[in-house]
Formats: structure tokens, C-alpha cells, sequence
């Protein structure tokens, strides 16, 4: 049971792991944005989805953090198969936000690009997307099992 439990606390790290460049990249990509000199001529809705995507990252970066300190309070409690469905939980919060935020910067780069609705035509495409990859793909890859 313990060595299930390690095994499967390594791939909820390994996972994390994953995710974690491509949040920090995203993230990095946000916070400097409000620096740059023509932010100010943002219009109020890119502004709004700046500051939403914003909250997102930091939401994305502590729950990143998040099954690291569980970890550390759990540690040496012999608790690993509890921290590993709590852990599973946080990831899979993590990638729904992370989802999001991918999404929603895709959006907001061709609203300020292109235009407001390319901005929504993007957002759609890649809410598809990231649909097709939820919910379509691991039941394809199920049925040829």
C-alpha cells in the first residue's frame, strides 16, 4: 500500500512539475504587461481580462504550491494515501486554472492584436480545444485499450 502510495505521489510531482514552467512563463508574461508604456491605452474590457487572468496565475501559482506544503505537514505522519487523493484533487484544480488562463491570455493577445472578436473567436477555438482535450481524448484512448 505505501509503495502504491510513493509511486503515485511521484507522478502527482512529476505533473506538477509540468505545469509549473508553463505557469511561471504565463505568469512572468502578465506581470509585465502592466509595465510596459502602452498598457495604459488598453480599453476597460482588455484591462478587466488583464486583472482576471491576473487572479488566475496567482491563483494557479499557490495551488501549485499547494500539494508541496500538504507535504511538508504530512511528513512523517505515514498520511501518503490521503496526501495523494488530496493531492490528485489540487492538481486537477490546477489544470482547470491553468486552462483558463491559457485560454484566456490566446484571447486577450488577439483582442489587442487583431481585434475584440478575434479575441472571442480565439477564446472559443481554444475553450474547444481544451474541451476536446478534457473530456474526448481519454475516452479515445480508453476505447483502443
Amino acid at each position: 500500500m505505501e509503495e502504491k502510495a510513493d509511486r503515485n505521489w511521484d507522478d502527482v510531482l512529476q505533473e506538477l512539475r509540468a505545469v509549473q514552467t508553463g505557469t511561471q512563463i504565463l505568469t512572468g508574461f502578465l506581470l509585465a504587461v502592466a509595465f510596459q508604456p502602452t498598457f495604459r491605452e488598453l480599453e476597460p474590457y482588455e484591462v478587466g481580462l488583464y486583472l482576471v487572468l491576473v487572479v488566475l496565475a496567482g491563483c494557479a501559482t499557490v495551488l501549485g504550491l499547494a500539494p508541496i506544503i500538504m507535504h511538508r505537514q504530512a511528513f512523517g505522519r505515514h498520511r501518503k494515501p490521503e496526501l495523494v487523493r488530496s493531492g490528485n484533487r489540487v492538481l486537477v484544480a490546477l489544470l482547470v486554472v491553468v486552462s483558463l488562463l491559457a485560454a484566456g491570455v490566446v484571447s486577450l493577445i488577439f483582442d489587442v492584436a487583431v481585434s475584440r472578436v478575434a479575441g472571442f473567436v480565439a477564446l472559443g477555438v481554444a475553450v474547444v480545444v481544451l474541451l476536446v482535450f478534457w473530456t474526448l481524448v481519454p475516452k479515445w484512448g480508453r476505447r483502443h485499450r
